[in-house]
């Protein structure tokens, strides 16, 4: 049976309850947005969730039949439309609701950012504060079970990924459930919403990611592999970006000669739609991929604890030509926080020199996994 677990993200959205701002709640399919509403909603009497995908709901908001969707909510004060990127023209309809009748406090949740946010954005400026869920954070599994179990189970977690409906499953299902999300949700919003029918070209497109994680990649050299236009890769990348499937990360650079500042590094979200990509669910014990995977895990361990903490900091990667690295740097309040990850403890590199003597205002730490739950204190 599956667990429910609580969302650290509730306190932020809690604190915004009395305000007058539209809550926008961004995330993938299947990353716990519905449960999510329950668990902020699920016991006040005046609040009702609505799922957008409901034939008839659908029809009353993109109407914007005012009497009609009044009646929609009846005495209800706080309104969670769930999925609401599936109504057409959803940001006219939530600022003639906001405009017009400000008793009502609204949630809005989303699967896809391109959807929500090109289309919502415009209409409510001034209007509403942004929220993204993500998969299930090590500290939100850890607050469930233990420390020790997390430990136990690391190699798992990072093989099958973070998504709350996979973490109880047994290893078969787990792979099952993956290569089945990876199926349906990746390439619904995309395919349907943006009219692209080369869903194998995609596909391509995230297996060459996928096994580059950690390494440097630019549209060109992506566009020569799969011999496309350079244009196309890059509104391929757009897409995944903003459906939450993959984010970049930057080149951290003051201008210096050497250091790189064009190339990006590619992560997925959850490494274990990483793996569904792939095929290959194995490859954390694989010595030749386990440090990417690992640097994924991390990265996108540190991404969740900045977003529930609300601390509005920057990531970048640093590299020069010569071969100087640092994983993950993160600009927050002035300071840089420096990272490598090492799979292996053993290995214990020092901050380049040359990065050093450049940037003084900086803290730096071998994550590997004995110590990583530095990455969330």
């Amino acid at each position: 049976m599956t667990q429910l677990y609580t969302r650290e993200i509730v306190q932020s959205l809690e604190k915004w309850m009395d305000s007058r701002e539209i809550l926008i709640i961004y995330g993938t399919r299947q990353v716990g947005k519905s449960t999510l509403l329950d668990m902020l909603l699920g016991d006040r009497n005046d609040a009702v969730i609505l799922n957008c995908e409901r034939p008839l709901i659908f029809e009353i908001l993109q109407s914007r039949d005012l009497s009609k969707i009044k009646a929609l909510f009846g005495d209800k004060r706080i309104i969670a439309l769930d999925e609401a990127q599936s109504v057409t023209g959803i940001g006219q309809t939530l600022k003639l609701v906001y405009d017009e009748e400000p008793g009502y406090k609204l949630i809005v949740t989303g699967s896809s950012s391109f959807e929500l946010s090109d289309r919502i954005t415009e209409p409510l400026t001034g209007r509403n504060i942004k929220f993204r869920l993500y998969p299930l954070s090590v500290k939100e599994i850890m607050a469930h079970k233990s420390w020790l179990w997390i430990m136990e189970n690391l190699k798992e977690l990072i093989a099958y990924g973070c998504y709350p409906g996979i973490i109880d499953l047994p290893v078969e299902k787990k792979k099952i459930k993956l290569e089945e999300m990876v199926g349906d949700y990746l390439f619904k919003d995309i395919l349907i919403h943006e009219g692209i029918k080369q869903s194998g070209l995609l596909f391509k497109l995230l297996q060459l990611i996928a096994y580059q994680i950690g390494n440097l990649t630019s549209a060109h050299e992506l566009s020569k592999e799969l011999g496309v236009s350079v244009p196309t890769i890059n509104r391929f990348l757009d897409l995944l970006e903003k459906t939450f499937v993959i984010y970049p990360l930057s080149s951290y650079s003051s201008n210096l000669r050497n250091e790189i500042r064009k190339s990006k590094k590619y992560y997925f979200y959850d490494t274990g739609i990483c793996n569904a990509v792939i095929g290959n669910f194995g490859l954390i014990d694989n010595q030749k991929h386990v440090g990417s995977l690992w640097e994924n895990f991390c990265v996108s361990e540190r991404i969740k604890f900045n977003q529930i903490h609300n601390r509005h900091a920057k990531l970048y990667f640093w590299r020069t030509y010569d071969g100087a690295e640092v994983d993950l740097v993160e600009v927050f309040n002035g300071n840089l926080n420096t990272f490598e990850f090492k799979w292996n403890a053993r290995k214990k590199p020092s901050l380049p020199t040359s990065f050093k003597e450049k940037y003084h205002k900086n803290t730096f730490q071998v994550i590997h996994p004995g110590n990583f739950q530095l990455l969330f204190e």
